[in-house]
């Protein structure tokens, strides 16, 4: 076991860990969830904030960055209710630890020491991820823009992404050299969703340990993205390692296994992932929730400075014209995530009684006033719900749901899941039998 000082572990404190967090919206989320936190949160409460970079040197600059938030945000408290900002400061701690989601050890590693070391997760924000896109198709980007801007730069078909990309073995060669018999990962597919999966599983103890005042429960949320389209997802390549577009299959995945996680359809096949299957309602039974976060101008597509800057220009323009699904900067972009680690249980629960299972997305108006809407997921809507009024921020490829196009969703997310979780436990086995898994327990 290993010594706990140096872990903070504050009384009736509220513990997050977000992943992908040196920069872009993964920085912006650990930023809005120490504002949020200071001005929902009661004054007795602490927020205890874990991110993940995938090197020491990035989770210092993580950490330095945070702290200088946290100092700025308390100095503007400061000015109109003097004294409060060393009260508040103390209300926030921060830890930074490694991970390297293309590595399934690595996982593992930071699972057992989140384990070993901290006494619970209220929310684990699966951040972290890559785009895999190498170019655009430049003729179709500028005539698509020209002629439809805001649909565009919404849902843009002219992005080029690589493909056949895996990662590197996840078992070591052994002592003489000899490389080990082991089938390819798909490198987008690690990153942008089994990496988060794994981590899912081996954390959901810390996620259902309540105690009897709490009534909230611990909460996974993945980050998917608008574009999400079924086209895109192929279950004889799963992994996407031969798609040609291999983040937008990921993302697919995504939508349709943290719906379904809550459905008698995959259900029972989530609460095996989860290891509990105690009753829906139970507060010590977690939940999967699913986020976007909009269009925003980050780095996960390398621009040149020139084209960079013309892309976040090109972003204003199309909300300008009536998006609202471009929050544009990290902040605004990170308004979902933030508010399902946040919300009272009490309110996501009524809303999902009353309209469904559904996906949350960083919104705004014209003038960047963000707020969470519903978004329309292919072959379920916005909850699941036939004859559902069409909502604003609708895709122009949308079509309305149907009762097959329903089942369809539902099986294929049945179907995601039996996979993942064969998968799962594949990969749990060859690396015990290679020597290099990390037992839990």
């Amino acid at each position: 076991m290993p010594d706990l000082e140096g872990f903070p572990q504050p009384e009736n404190g509220f513990y997050v860990l977000v992943t992908g967090a040196n920069s872009g919206l993964g920085l912006a989320i650990g930023c809005r969830l120490i504002d949020e936190f200071l001005q929902t949160r009661p004054q007795t409460e602490s927020l205890v904030l874990i991110v993940t970079t995938r090197g020491q040197r990035k989770g210092d600059a993580t950490i330095e960055r945070l702290r200088e938030h946290l100092q700025k945000a308390c100095r503007s408290i400061e000015r109109k209710v003097p004294g409060m900002s060393m009260v508040l400061q103390r209300r926030v701690h921060l830890r930074q630890e490694i991970l390297d989601l293309l590595s399934l050890v690595s996982v593992q590693k930071l699972s057992k020491r989140l384990r070993d070391t901290t006494p619970k997760l209220d929310a684990v924000i699966c951040n972290a991820g890559i785009g895999g896109w190498v170019d655009l198709r430049w003729g179709q980007a500028v005539w698509t823009v020209l002629t439809d801007w805001k649909n565009a730069v919404t849902w843009p078909r002219f992005k080029l992404s690589g493909v056949g990309w895996v990662t590197k073995p996840q078992i070591p060669n052994t002592e003489k050299g000899q490389k080990a018999d082991e089938p390819q990962l798909g490198e987008v597919f690690c990153a942008n969703f089994f990496g988060h999966y794994l981590l899912g599983h081996y954390l959901a103890p810390l996620l259902a340990n309540r105690d009897g005042a709490e009534r909230s429960k611990g909460r996974i949320i993945w980050v998917s993205s608008l574009e999400a389209y079924t086209r895109t997802l192929d279950m004889g390549d799963i992994q996407g390692i031969k798609s040609q577009e291999p983040y937008e299959s990921s993302k697919r995945m995504t939508d349709l296994m943290a719906i379904t996680s809550a459905l008698s359809s995959a259900a029972p096949i989530a609460d095996k992932y989860l290891g509990n299957d105690k009753p829906f309602d139970d507060p010590a039974k977690p939940r999967i929730y699913l986020a976007h976060p909009g269009i925003c101008a980050t780095t996960i597509f390398a621009l040149p400075l020139v084209l960079s800057f013309c892309m976040t220009v090109s972003l204003y323009v199309a909300r300008w014209l009536g998006s609202q699904w471009h929050p544009v900067t990290p902040d605004k972009g990170a308004c979902a995530m933030v508010w399902l680690a946040l919300a009272k249980q009490s309110t996501l629960d009524t809303m999902e009684a009353q309209e469904g299972v559904g996906k949350w997305g960083s919104a705004t108006d014209r003038w960047g006033h963000e707020r969470v809407e519903r978004t329309e997921v292919e072959g379920w809507g916005w909850g699941g719900t036939l004859g559902e009024r069409p909502r604003r921020g609708r895709s122009p490829f949308a079509r309305d749901l149907t009762k097959e196009d329903r089942e369809v969703f539902e099986e294929t997310g049945r179907q995601c899941w039996l996979e993942m979780e064969r998968l799962r436990w594949e990969w749990e086995t060859r690396l015990e039998d290679a020597g290099v898994a990390v037992k839990m327990e």
